[in-house]
């Protein structure tokens, strides 16, 4: 999910460069949702692993 992220804001930035601001604003619009879902399921997993008494794997 955070390649995703990286991906539309990739996008973003070529677009803004380009001079397309409409696909700009809506590329960076999903990046950033995709960034805090990501941020969020990372949160529960690492509470979910924690819960079980297993350290997260590195």
């Amino acid at each position: 999910m955070l390649y995703w992220a990286v991906i539309c804001l990739i996008i973003a930035v070529i677009a803004g460069v380009l001079g397309f601001g409409g696909i700009a604003g809506t590329a960076a619009g999903i990046a950033k949702v995709l960034f805090f879902i990501f941020l969020i399921l990372l949160v529960i997993s690492l509470v979910a692993n924690a819960m079980r008494g297993r350290g997260p794997k590195l």
